[in-house]
């Protein structure tokens, strides 16, 4: 996906972006580049396929649907889908919560050289925040983390009763709603919504839009190494 077609896109989609988007886009871009010769932070580099493949799909969800308020991105690793939503929406308070800390280092610098506002980045993982954050976000969101089985005790607790659930997923998204089915209802969500959109070069992405009906019961989540050994 070319710059121009990154462009387009966006507009086509009721998002016309200002030369100070397009901008922390493209230094973003390099920031990924530069910072991924050190640590590894994607195996997506290069300008056109990080638009594409990163940015655009990041961005798909928010096409469709209001997403603004605060919004939570569980496991963010190099900053998708939180960092490509804050520059497009620049009034979104984001918190992100990723676990290794290098890649934390990395997203301050971006946050830092972009001039984000509001945006925190937590070395911490989602299972320890949800103790003292618990049903604090509008938003919670999560893209190429884990199984939605998993995922969903990790990001549900965190989501306001009444707030969104957002599950960025590859082709497989059905089938894993499908096996997540007792999760969710007993994490207090039900599925508002799918998308299925395709990225420029065919690749398909279900994005899957859950609605917290209630709270989630206290004993939830779980530490992580009980979540990955009996997943709900």
């Amino acid at each position: 996906m070319k710059l121009e077609e990154f462009i387009q896109c966006c507009k086509e989609n009721g998002l016309d972006l200002s030369e100070k988007q397009i901008n922390q886009y493209k230094t973003y871009a390099e920031l990924l580049k530069e910072w991924n010769e050190k640590m590894n932070l994607t195996a997506i580099t290069e300008f056109e396929e990080v638009l594409d493949k990163h940015f655009y799909d990041s961005l798909l969800p928010s096409f469709s649907s209001s997403i603004q308020g605060t919004l939570c991105d569980v496991g963010s690793g190099a900053g998708f889908p939180s960092i490509p939503l804050k520059i497009a929406y620049p009034e979104l308070n984001i918190v992100i919560i990723e676990p290794l800390g290098k890649r934390v280092t990395f997203l301050k610098e971006v946050v830092r050289v972009l001039g984000l506002e509001n945006v925190e980045c937590m070395n911490e993982r989602a299972e320890d925040v949800a103790k003292t954050q618990r049903e604090c976000f509008d938003v919670v969101t999560a893209r190429a983390v884990a199984n939605l089985r998993m995922l969903s005790e990790l990001c549900i607790p965190l989501t306001k009763k009444g707030g969104l659930f957002l599950a960025m997923k590859g082709s497989n998204g059905l089938e894993e709603d499908r096996e997540a089915a007792h999760a969710l209802k007993v994490l207090g969500c039900t599925l508002e919504k799918y998308e299925e959109r395709y990225l420029n070069d065919g690749s398909t992405r279900v994005n899957l839009f859950y609605r917290k009906t209630r709270s989630t019961p206290v004993q939830y989540p779980r530490q992580f190494a009980k979540i990955k050994k009996n997943p709900l």
